[in-house]
């Protein structure tokens, strides 16, 4: 029988009276796209193996030989020698297969106590902890290079927009504080979603436990989980923390999307508030005036390839009994394309932000289009007394009149103010200024350019 068994290359395949047709192998096969977890597959075989010797359940000889062989294993895929083959499905059995071929009965013994579902879900945890913190570390590197340039443009204003109608002015550096915060919250909520992933379900067999007396604890101390699944049904069967973690990249494209919308819009040539770096770029095959603002397009799209990769693991999980099935198998594709796609649009953005070059004459020119300060003409006259649903009627009446003499509020001398606006006093004047409406927003949170500056203190302070 031994040998008999040694002959095969499925660890079911004693049940079966025929072999997996071809098509079959290719259409259940995950090797092509799991092999990417074979560091965290070997990494918690070798807790495993610790854990099991500890326990008597193996020999301290069988464990290091466990060792050996599997640092060979991590040596040859690092070296790009290692042979993974189809007909042995995925990760894991590749490597247990050769794991025997290398030490003999010691590498069979590595799985006593231990199922592929477990196994697998332990593999994923930790192979997404890795990526969160590398996703992690490029936000705050994202944050930094907007910080910066926030500071650059502090006292550069432009027109802030609601409904993309002139509004009121803002700084510059306030509104790309804006994103700061956005990406702040992303990252807290990558921290969050961490620390759920971080729990282990390796123990939890193919769904029941086990019969040996394992220590799930040792193990989870020698990976760096803060706990250990409490259901060994739900350890196995769920891939919440999966759905949550795309969720969050879901999110954070969402607004590299929206900064990306506001790119291409400032560097159109009709508005021409920026331009971009000629490496983030391209032209036309016929029009070679044409610079295309190709990357950050192509953001703005692959925002929908993250939100279709949630939608498609929600509706992958939703009708799945407990526990493990086969089902689960899907759950890695779009989770591993996730990160990528995630990790490389930010990676592409902590270079493009220190390349904008920011064109502050065409922003303000845009800012004094617009009667973007009516708002504060409005509020003086609340200060002088006047009820604001007054004041907000009134003021409108004076923007009617700039427009009929074809200028914008701000450029009314105060005698064609006071037409329409009898209350009106040369003190009004330089509050109706750009810099003077800016200005004036000076509490927390407001655009000031020294409350701009006070927040890139904070960041600088929080990033450091």
């Amino acid at each position: 029988m031994t040998s008999q068994l040694a002959n095969k290359t499925e660890a079911w395949s004693a049940r079966f009276s025929e072999p997996v047709a071809a098509i079959v192998q290719r259409y259940t096969a995950s090797v092509g796209f799991d092999k990417r977890l074979a560091f965290a597959d070997i990494a918690g075989s070798l807790a495993h193996a610790d854990m099991l010797a500890a326990q008597g359940i193996i020999s301290a000889d069988d464990e290091a030989a466990i060792r050996r062989g599997m640092a060979q294993i991590k040596s040859e895929i690092e070296a790009g020698q290692f042979e993974w083959k189809v007909e042995l499905e995925d990760v894991h059995l590749n490597i247990e297969a050769r794991l025997t071929a290398l030490i003999g009965d010691a590498g069979k013994r590595l799985h006593t106590g231990r199922s592929r579902n477990d196994q697998v879900a332990t593999d994923i945890r930790l192979w997404l902890r890795g990526e969160i913190d590398a996703i992690t570390d490029t936000l705050k590197a994202l944050q930094h290079a907007l910080v910066a340039l926030a500071e650059q443009q502090a006292d550069t204003i432009l027109p802030g927009f609601t409904h993309l109608q002139v509004a009121q002015p803002v700084s510059f550096g306030h509104h790309l504080l804006a994103y700061v915060e956005m990406f702040g919250r992303d990252a807290e909520r990558m921290a969050d979603c961490r620390a759920r992933v971080n729990r282990l379900p390796l123990g939890a067999a193919a769904l029941a436990g086990t019969s040996y007396p394992i220590d799930r604890e040792r193990v989870a101390r020698a990976l760096g989980f803060e706990g250990v699944s409490q259901n060994s049904l739900d350890a196995v069967s769920d891939r919440d923390f999966a759905i949550e973690f795309t969720a969050a990249a879901a999110l954070v494209m969402m607004h590299i999307s929206r900064f990306s919308e506001e790119l291409i819009l400032w560097m159109n040539q009709s508005v021409g508030f920026i331009d971009l770096a000629d490496r983030f770029c391209t032209g036309s095959s016929i029009m070679p005036q044409k610079k295309n603002p190709d990357v950050p397009e192509l953001a703005r799209g692959k925002t929908g390839r993250v939100t279709g990769h949630l939608m498609g693991l929600l509706t992958l999980m939703k009708g799945q009994p407990l526990t493990y099935n086969k089902d689960n198998q899907e759950d890695k594709e779009p989770l591993f394309d996730t990160v990528d796609t995630l990790l490389d649009t930010l990676r592409i953005f902590v270079d493009l932000v220190p390349g904008i070059r920011v064109k502050p004459a065409a922003m303000r020119a845009a800012a004094l289009r617009g009667h973007a300060t009516a708002t504060d003409l409005a509020d003086w006259l609340v200060k002088q007394g006047m009820a604001f649903r007054d004041a907000h009627e009134l003021v409108a009446h004076a923007v009617r009149h700039a427009d009929s003499l074809g200028v914008d509020l701000s450029a009314l001398t105060l005698a064609q103010l006071r037409e329409v606006v009898p209350q009106a006093t040369d003190a009004v004047l330089p509050l109706l200024t750009l810099e003077g409406s800016v200005a004036a927003r000076n509490h927390l949170g407001g655009t000031a350019p020294v409350q701009v500056r006070a927040q890139v203190a904070r960041w600088k302070a929080q990033l450091a």
